[in-house]
């Protein structure tokens, strides 16, 4: 049953690499001894800011497995790089809708960072993990999480760029979870928090950094905070300004066009919903074809719209294989 549940959240990508992953969380493959952890965990985040979804499922494994091996060092900067190691699994399996198998490595992930003693690593596990409850319908307990998560990460004193970019995207994800739960003025609350917090961050992360977050990023969950308070019209016109060049990386290129899709389809306009999935799939096509949320907007655009504009362009495209793709 658990491989099937994977099976059938994850149908667009190739059986063998779901199989796997879930291999993998099951029973730690041996060491691959392929090479220095850092770099290969930077070469680990590009495929995710790229959307490459496929190539990243396949990766993971040995990444997990050689994670393992630096841990049993009882260092805790290894223990740290293994948490971090889950926390990217966690936010892939997320991504693919795969909630079962992503609370699973966020819930490692949290446990690898209070070994370590990383307030970084605990924070990046924390929101995988609050992230999963609030998809399990368990958002009060998701908020709780991430105060406290928050909280210590304010306790640090802020003092560098690695902390603020913590902060923030603490604060956008306890925002976003605020607004799911209907609680509009908290919610807004916390988006202008971080947008300050956010304020005096580079426009692009350096490599390896566990919150990648720049100003522009917060403004982009300005408009899915709105969606989720229902406010379709708001979000419009929060990502009115918001433009692809504004963000470092494919994934969020991508991501303005879909949270886009999201306000535009909820605001009963099929044509500017297809354009904007279009704009998010020349981005990053597996933003589009590999989330099954946004699947479902193309399954019903072209169920109740095929002759709008754009429409049979963009069901063919999201039907493209990733094989094709990469």
């Amino acid at each position: 049953m658990r491989r099937r549940s994977l099976l059938t959240a994850t149908a667009t990508l190739p059986a063998a690499m779901l199989l796997g992953m879930d291999q993998a969380l099951a029973d730690t493959p041996p060491p691959t001894g392929r090479g220095a952890l850092d770099a290969r965990m930077v070469s680990a985040r590009e495929l995710y800011d790229r959307g490459a979804h496929t190539q990243l499922l396949g990766l993971l494994p040995g990444l997990l497995a050689d994670g393992h091996a630096a841990a049993s060092s009882r260092r805790e900067l290894d223990q740290a790089r293994l948490s971090s190691a889950y926390s990217l699994s966690a936010a892939l399996l997320i991504k693919l809708g795969s909630y079962e198998q992503a609370r699973l490595t966020a819930d490692r992930a949290r446990t690898w960072a209070e070994v370590s003693g990383s307030p970084l690593a605990a924070a990046a596990a924390s929101r995988e993990f609050a992230i999963v409850l609030r998809h399990q319908d368990r958002g009060e307990e998701a908020q709780a999480l991430m105060e406290v998560a928050a909280a210590r990460v304010e306790a640090t004193g802020l003092r560098t760029d690695a902390a603020s970019s913590a902060y923030a995207q603490m604060l956008c994800t306890l925002a976003y979870t605020a607004a799911r739960a209907g609680r509009r003025t908290e919610a807004l609350a916390m988006t202008e928090e971080a947008r300050h917090a956010a304020r005096p961050l580079p426009t692009i992360a350096p490599a390896g950094r566990l919150f990648p977050i720049n100003p522009a990023a917060v403004d982009l969950y300005t408009v899915g905070v709105h969606w989720a308070l229902g406010d379709a019209g708001a979000a419009l016109e929060a990502g009115r300004n918001l433009r692809p060049d504004h963000f470092p990386t494919a994934e969020r290129k991508a991501r303005l066009g879909t949270d886009m899709a999201r306000a535009w389809w909820s605001w009963g306009r099929p044509e500017q919903t297809a354009h904007a999935l279009l704009d998010a799939h020349r981005a990053s096509p597996g933003e589009v074809r590999d989330r099954p949320t946004i699947r479902s907007i193309v399954t019903e655009l072209m169920q109740r719209h095929p002759r709008t504009a754009g429409v049979r362009e963009l069901h063919v495209a999201a039907s493209t294989p990733a094989s094709q793709v990469y």
